[in-house]
């Protein structure tokens, strides 16, 4: 196998006992990098170091992520205008503190041969909150309801 130390200088082609004693003289453990390779690749390493590091990276990059939340405001084709109003100081709430917004229209009974009642509504909706989001998701029809989600702007 070829062994390759701690610093990265490679130490040539050696029996495996030959690695094993020179790990074992430097207190350190011996780490198969490649065994795909001809001769297979091991490197000396203080194993345990090596994953508490790794996993100490990991923790630090799932901080440094954004991860945006979604919220959803629901209504119907004859939610009031009221109801509408309050729903979408909600909606801009939800924006202002940086999450997405999924708007949903649910239909129940008849009100499902009048779609484009609930794609006005949701095309208002997106109207009124056009300074503080973007329509990430046109409004579109899942089963029973129509969904448009925004995404808050980033500059705000």
């Amino acid at each position: 196998m070829r062994l390759i130390d701690e610093d990265g200088r490679q130490l040539g082609i050696l029996a495996t006992r030959e690695a094993l004693a020179i790990a074992q003289g430097r207190g350190l453990d011996l780490v198969e990098v490649a065994p795909q390779a001809n001769p297979p690749v091991c490197r000396l390493m203080d194993y345990g170091k090596y994953l508490y590091e790794r996993a100490k990276r990991e923790r630090k990059a799932r901080r440094a992520q954004k991860s945006t939340e979604m919220k959803e405001v629901r209504l119907r084709p004859k939610t009031s205008d009221h109801d509408r109003a309050r729903l979408m100081r909600r909606a801009r709430t939800f924006l202002q503190d940086g999450f997405r917004v999924r708007v949903r229209v649910r239909f129940r009974g008849r009100e499902m041969a009048y779609p484009d009642i609930g794609r006005r509504v949701l095309e208002g909706m997106a109207e009124e909150v056009q300074e503080l989001a973007t329509v990430e998701l046109r409004p579109k029809m899942e089963g029973r309801s129509i969904i448009m989600i925004l995404s808050p702007i980033a500059d705000k």
